[in-house]
This record gives structure tokens, C-alpha cells and sequence, in this order.
């Protein structure tokens, strides 16, 4: 039987490529798929405003008629061109457990790269810090949330006997909800009050957020600037990210701090955990897969963590301290024994101080390879 590696060309062969997870062979019982109507969109030319920015290549292997492994290319023009790089990066690998077919899948990705006139390839990383990224390489024992990368256990180990090495390593942090609020913490609260003249907004309906959403996504530009893979969001990419994940937010779980001029200087949005809720419903959504999603939510004894940002003018100040505190009220009120704090970058270790600070435990690990091209 020949293996091929074979470009996907036609909307049929997308479709492949997009569902392929879910029919690859089991042996994964931690896998979680996307919602797949959300893969869709990730993939169009038309919805996806990153498509208008970035190069893109996707191969499928193939062998015996049957579809094997796929692979992603993703050249970011911006990111590089802002950065100074020639960096190609690969996005979506998935594959059964061998090596060769791997091995076929990244000398594609590899060969485009470099055809492209780039220097390097890493991966996996999509268009942005906002998609998954990273193999999970530690923690397959828990569930991975929304938004982060789901593989193999035996996927780390074949990109790496294919000459990739650690480019960097993002750490996930379990925290358990106290019982009560340390007192340090409610005075750390009262002080940043009386000091920095700032006061934290809560929620109780959808429709409040709606006035902070494009402030929120300003304060993440001026915020993750610095972050891998970052490239501030345009207009289109911050109302595409409004309309995906709106609908799912639970305006208590959401906390913003303003100035005394009503500037937004700090947030923090979290979400009941419904990762079993995706997967009994295969990541359909409808016609009853979201009714599974909202049983899900609901029984959950965790919080995820789905993003947060302190304005550079006030990090360092205890801004963090006190959006914590808040959240956690609402969290220990609603009954929560848990907190997931998504992906952190390593090398973060203002985040990674204030995770650990509040008695968090690093407890999955996702790796991010890269390899010379030249």
C-alpha cells in the first residue's frame, strides 16, 4: 500500500480534513471535539479574517483510499513582518500512531515552508494565540477545555523523532475555590480602592457586556503585545470572537475594573466547565447537542479560565488580587471546587506568581516544537 500526501484542493477534501479527528481509532478517552460548526469558520476564506493576512496549505495523507493524517501550513505575512522572522508555522496535526506517516505529513508542511522562502517551522500554532496551540504533553489524566488542543498522547513523541525540540511550554494551573476569602486579600482589595480610585464591575445580564466588548479586546492588544504569536486584532477579528463566544458567557463570571474616566484597565472572563458536554454531543450543536452543552454547565463542580488582561500602566499593583477576589466570591457561591486557568506561557511568571500565589498546581502542559529549515 502507498502512502500520498495529497494538498486539499476541493471543498469535499475540506470537509475531510476538518472531521478527520472524530474518525480517527479510538484510544484517546480524553479527546474533546471542537464545536464543529466554529472548524468551519476557523477554515473559511470568508469568515475568517485571518485568511486575508496569512498564507495557508493543508495536506491529507491518504493510503488504501482511506484517510490517515492531516497537517496545516500557516505563514503569518504581519506577525513576520512586524517581528523580523521567516517563520512558518504547522497547525491541526492528526494522524494514527506512525511514524512514517508523520514523517510524510511535516516534509510537506517542511518543503512548502521552505518554497515559501521561510527559515523556520513551528508548531503547532494556528493564526493566533486564540487558537489552540501546543501539543498537551503532561496531564492526560484531566480533560482539556475549550479552546486548547486535545491530542494523542503518542503525537508529542513522533514530531520529536522527527527532529523538532522544545520551543517553549505553556502550563495550565488547577486552583482550588477557598472556603473563604483570605483576609489578606480583602485587604489588598480595600487598599487598591482607596489608592488607584478604581472600582470592578459586575454583571447579571448578557446585554450589559456588550458596551465593554470592543474595550476588552483593545485592553488585550495593549496587553499580550509581547506574547508569542500575537498580532493585535482587527476590527473583524474582534466582532468574529464577539459572535463565537457571546452566546456561552455567563455575565457573573465576568469581572471589569475601571478608572475613574470609565476606562477599561482590567478583566477577567470565565465560563462553566462543559467539556463532557461536548462530548456527548460530538460537537454538534444542534438539533439537541447544546441542550447537552447547558446540562453540562450546569452540573460542573469546574471554572475555566477563559482569558484575562491588566493594562501595563497597572500590572504589578494587585489589580489581578482583586479581580480574583471578586471572581471568587461568585465561583464559591455557585458551588465551584475547581479552576482551570488556561494556557500560560512558562516564561510568564508574573501570571505564573500570581496563579501560584492563590495555591494553584500546574497541572496539564502543552509543548510547542519548532526546527530549523536552513
Amino acid at each position: 500500500m502507498t502512502l500520498t500526501i495529497q494538498p486539499v484542493r476541493s471543498p469535499a477534501a475540506l470537509r475531510d480534513f476538518i472531521f478527520l479527528p472524530e474518525k480517527l481509532p479510538n484510544g484517546r478517552p480524553n479527546w474533546i471535539p471542537p464545536i464543529w460548526m466554529d472548524e468551519h469558520v476557523f477554515h473559511s476564506n470568508t469568515k475568517n479574517p485571518a485568511h486575508s493576512v496569512c498564507r495557508v496549505e493543508r495536506w491529507l495523507a491518504i493510503e488504501a483510499g482511506r484517510i490517515i493524517g492531516r497537517i496545516m501550513g500557516i505563514i503569518h505575512d504581519e506577525y513576520n513582518a512586524t517581528h523580523g522572522e521567516k517563520t512558518a508555522r504547522f497547525f491541526g496535526l492528526e494522524c494514527i500512531n506512525r511514524q512514517d506517516v508523520v514523517h510524510k505529513l511535516l516534509a510537506a508542511a517542511e518543503k512548502w515552508a521552505i518554497d515559501q522562502g521561510m527559515e523556520k517551522l513551528i508548531g503547532p500554532f494556528g493564526f493566533s494565540d486564540k487558537d489552540p496551540e501546543g501539543l498537551q504533553v503532561d496531564g492526560f489524566e484531566n480533560l482539556p477545555v475549550i479552546a486548547t488542543a486535545t491530542n494523542a498522547s503518542y503525537l508529542p513523541t513522533l514530531v520529536e523523532k522527527e527532529n523538532y525540540t522544545k520551543l517553549t511550554d505553556c502550563v495550565v494551573y488547577q486552583i482550588s475555590v477557598p472556603k473563604k476569602t483570605p483576609v489578606i486579600y480583602e485587604r489588598i482589595a480595600k487598599r487598591i480602592h482607596q489608592q488607584l480610585n478604581v472600582r470592578v464591575i459586575n454583571f447579571t445580564r448578557r446585554k450589559e457586556l456588550k458596551p465593554f466588548v470592543i474595550p476588552v479586546f483593545e485592553l488585550i492588544n495593549a496587553t499580550y503585545k509581547d506574547l508569542l504569536g500575537f498580532v493585535p486584532l482587527s476590527m473583524a477579528e474582534m466582532k468574529k470572537l464577539k459572535s463565537q463566544y457571546l452566546s456561552i458567557l455567563q455575565p457573573k463570571f465576568i469581572k471589569v475594573v475601571v478608572d475613574l474616566n470609565n476606562r477599561v484597565i482590567g478583566f477577567v472572563i470565565a465560563v462553566p466547565d462543559f467539556s463532557l458536554g461536548l462530548q456527548r454531543s460530538n460537537g454538534r450543536m444542534f438539533p439537541f447537542g447544546f441542550l447537552k452543552v447547558l446540562h453540562s454547565m450546569k452540573r460542573t463542580k469546574q471554572l475555566d479560565i477563559l482569558l484575562g488582561a491588566v493594562h501595563p500602566d497597572y500590572q504589578g499593583r494587585g489589580l489581578t488580587t482583586l479581580l480574583g477576589m471578586e471572581l471568587l466570591r461568585d465561583v464559591r457561591e455557585a458551588g465551584f471546587e475547581y479552576m482551570d486557568s488556561h494556557l500560560i506561557l512558562e516564561t510568564n511568571f508574573k501570571m505564573r506568581g500570581e496563579m501560584e500565589r492563590i495555591g494553584g498546581k500546574v497541572y496539564k502542559r502543552y509543548r510547542i516544537y519548532q526546527k530549523p529549515l536552513r
